[in-house]
């Protein structure tokens, strides 16, 4: 069948499944624009307020989803406006496809209106990235684009096609997603980590956003349980493991707990379950787990003994790995181990002060209790980031949408939208500081125009919350441009958006607005006015072990 580019795009993009695009339209892409015009039957555009936050929402998609998310913009500084966003999923392996248009073929390298070389920019941050000159390649490439982003590790894929190209006519035909070979895991591997995980007195599972990424959440439970040890997870890794579970000690690294800090610090052997090992983590890493012999298991090989010294590595599939692994292991009492580091979290919980004052600890606590912990949280970067990590129960996967390794500020409304369009079903909140809250409100505009019923919690403290923190630990309270005494009035501004507004002074009145905002159907802003000095805790210093715990 004879077809232009851009139909052929959108025929391509159905093979794939796909069924939303969030974007931004502009010159170079408008023959895409008017064959999405006539594909809106099929598939739904999104028209967000800025590019940046169209590739956040193609991500919250993505996480929430478990699908491929796909984000469209024009050229110059259209594409260079998704950057961020690309980088933000390239770091956390998120899969999405970044389509954008180019000036025509003649005028590339001429330094033309709008135009620039967006696959050599984004090359550093996305698993592959495409430039379509000639229509004859353009269905292949876009085959191929989904099929890197979503198999092995999962990342971006960055899609540039020149307008000439979306113009030319060419013969298209249908063709059913590749599926990816099963990859074969090494017995010899596997052998090797059996060995060492049944010979282990003191084991500690250390789980990352690989269990979430590969589906592994019942294996990973199994192979826990099986084990018999205490399991901390990575902040991306929240969700893999049901924070309810007996065995859960909470997150590790520099805002780890206490539990699976000093678990980490004890433990005769560490057991890494598709997770990279940053520097969040392992801090200073001539003192970490100084104890343990450390088995990685991860699907990408370059990340085992990256960072860490490993005794041994398992590479593949973390669902396949566990599913073969689990049966080779001993089950072991281990009572002892357990129950030592359960007493460490028992004895030191997450905690504040509970003292009638509004705190940001208490108004997540009410957000888990009343959802039932059923609701997607989003969050920004921040404390409020890492208040969410402990403060909400995470007992489902793709429940927590948060910017980990990039920590980009002003993501979290973008990935709502797209959290919230991917799970229609699901209540989904984005928990906000008022710095990030200052960079990305313009998407409220967004949810309105499309209803999409998400709920924001600014947890503002009129301040940058995270780097005031370290200027009071760690410069002496030199509290240079993070003081945000400004006159916005977020209600005012949420209303001028037409998005339902709530005002929280009181711990009595959060209860009451939250229910509110989650039953009134339509996107919703929470203004909490919290102290300027509320700490996360526990921290570890920049540098120090993490057994080394800040916790007041």
């Amino acid at each position: 069948m004879q077809m232009s580019g851009a139909e052929i795009l959108m025929e391509c993009l159905l093979e794939q499944g796909v069924d939303t695009i969030f974007g931004y339209p502009g010159g170079a892409v408008l023959h895409i624009y008017d064959a999405l015009y006539r594909y809106q039957d099929k598939i739904t555009h999104l028209l967000t307020s800025h590019e940046q936050h169209a590739a956040h929402a193609a991500d919250g998609y993505a996480r929430a989803t478990g699908k491929v998310g796909v984000c469209l913009a024009t050229s110059g500084p259209g594409a260079t406006n998704l950057v961020t966003g690309i980088a933000t999923a390239y770091m956390d392996s998120i899969p999405i496809v970044a389509i954008t248009g180019n000036v025509t073929s003649n005028l590339l390298g001429k330094d033309s209106f709008q135009e620039v070389d967006i696959a050599g920019i984004v090359m550093p941050v996305t698993k592959h990235s495409f430039i379509v000159r000639d229509v004859s390649t353009l269905a292949e490439t876009v085959r191929k684009a989904f099929y890197i982003a979503r198999t092995g590790r999962p990342g971006p894929v960055l899609i540039d096609i020149t307008k000439d190209t979306t113009a030319q006519i060419c013969e298209y035909r249908c063709e059913e997603p590749d599926v990816a070979p099963v990859q074969r895991v090494r017995p010899q591997e596997l052998v090797v980590a059996a060995a060492l995980i049944n010979k282990a007195q003191k084991p500690l599972i250390y789980g990352g956003g690989g269990i979430i990424a590969s589906g592994a959440a019942e294996e990973f439970r199994s192979f826990a349980e099986t084990l018999n040890a205490p399991v901390c997870l990575s902040s991306m890794g929240l969700g893999g493991f049901p924070s309810s579970h007996a065995q859960f000690t909470g997150m590790i690294g520099m805002h780890g707990t206490k539990a699976s800090n000093l678990a980490a610090t004890e433990c005769d052997l560490l057991i890494a379950c598709g997770a990279r090992f940053s520097d969040r983590v392992i801090s200073n890493v001539s003192r970490f787990a100084p104890n343990a012999q450390i088995l990685h298991i991860d699907i990408d090989p370059a990340e085992i003994g990256k960072n860490v010294v490993t005794a041994a590595g398992v590479t593949g599939d973390l669902k396949a790995v566990l599913t073969a692994l689990t049966p080779l292991c001993e089950k072991a009492d281990r009572h002892e181990w357990l129950d030592k580091v359960l007493t460490i979290k028992a004895v030191n919980p997450p905690t504040y002060i509970k003292d009638g004052h509004l705190r940001p600890q208490y108004i997540l606590e009410r957000i888990s209790a009343i959802t039932k912990g059923e609701a997607i949280i989003a969050t920004e970067v921040g404390q409020h980031q890492m208040w969410s990590c402990h403060f909400v129960e995470y007992n489902r996967p793709r429940s927590f949408v948060s910017s980990g390794g990039l920590g980009t500020m002003g993501y979290g409304l973008g990935a709502a939208i797209g959290a919230k369009v991917g799970c229609p079903d699901r209540v989904v909140f984005d928990i906000a500081g008022d710095g990030c809250f200052r960079m990305n409100n313009i998407e409220l505009a967004t949810a309105v125009e499309y209803n999409i019923p998400i709920i924001v919690v600014i947890m503002n403290n009129h301040a940058l919350g995270m780097v005031r923190q370290w200027q009071t630990m760690f410069y002496d309270k030199r509290f240079s441009h993070t003081t945000l005494d400004r006159t916005t009035d977020f209600i005012a501004l949420a209303e001028a958006y037409k998005c339902a507004a709530f005002h929280v002074t009181k711990p009595e009145e959060v209860d009451d607005v939250i229910m509110q905002a989650i039953a009134c159907g339509r996107p919703a802003v929470i203004n909490c006015e919290i102290d300027r000095d509320e700490k996360v805790f526990p921290m570890v210093a920049p540098g120090a072990g993490i057994d080394e715990i800040v916790t007041e």
